[in-house]
């Protein structure tokens, strides 16, 4: 593969975060995107091993202050920090730029009659049907369920957890970071009905300085998932007193999320 560096004039990037591309196709929307790839340090050196693969939305913000809306999330910052403290053998993280204005529409599975929505499970498919099987074909993954994760937050942690209901054969691990469960309350009756029993592994983070409401939604959400049989080994959800709306809140919390879903 011929990866690009990204070569704004600012970038934050560590060495090993390429571009992959610039305009990969979506069949299913009939559009391109950036995908954005971060590489484990031992990448170039590490003969035939293979790692697990994380899949996050709004790739802008992952990794380059640069590109980003309001702050980086310094993704892979902190995954070289766990790999130098032996915490982490190794990690192949996507991450897919939002379309912006159609950002609203490929991240919300059900339509919300003022805002819109309602392509995420087309958006799913892209990811599932297009774009892992580039990856696991071109890098050196694990390509089984329970080495492969998503994550994102707001809106992006929305379409995150409705992976693990929809894709339950292709998504082990689910990063849920200040979800905008608000946005289609009919995710909470899709949990109800479909939420598999499967070892799925879920992290939900939200913080108690972000909306009114999302610290007692996303408990909502966990509360409907323990009576659907999910066992609390399998789930944790983290509450904190200073979390706000931002990517420094998530920067500072991913440490933990991995920790937690890939050992």
């Amino acid at each position: 593969m011929n990866l690009s560096r990204p070569i704004t004039k600012h970038s934050t990037a560590t060495e090993n975060v390429f571009i992959l591309s610039e305009d990969f196709f979506m069949p299913q929307f009939n559009q391109k995107r950036r995908i954005w790839i971060y590489l484990p340090p031992d990448y170039e050196t590490s003969g035939n091993k293979r790692y697990p693969v994380l899949y996050m939305q709004d790739g802008q913000n992952l990794f380059d202050a640069a590109s980003s809306f309001a702050g980086e999330w310094a993704v892979d910052n902190n995954l070289n920090a766990l790999f130098e403290r032996g915490e982490s053998q190794g990690l192949i993280v996507i991450g897919i730029d939002n379309g912006s204005d159609t950002r609203t529409y490929e991240y919300c599975p059900h339509r919300n009659p003022k805002f819109g929505g309602g392509g995420g499970k087309l958006y799913l498919r892209f990811l599932v049907e297009t774009l892992k099987p580039f990856i696991d074909q071109n890098y050196r993954t694990y390509a089984d369920r329970d080495s492969t994760g998503i994550m994102g937050s707001s809106l992006g942690g929305l379409i995150s957890f409705y992976a693990g209901i929809e894709f339950p054969k292709v998504f082990g691990k689910i990063g849920v970071f200040s979800p905008s469960f608000w946005f289609s309350p009919k995710i909470y009756e899709n949990a109800k009905k479909y939420m598999h029993k499967n070892y799925t592994k879920y992290y939900f983070l939200a913080g108690r300085q972000e909306s009114s409401n999302l610290v007692e939604q996303t408990s909502e959400m966990y509360e409907i998932m323990k009576q659907r049989g999910i066992h609390e080994d399998q789930m944790r959800l983290i509450v904190c007193d200073d979390g706000q709306h931002s990517e420094w809140f998530w920067n500072r919390e991913f440490p933990n999320a991995y920790r937690f879903l890939y050992h």
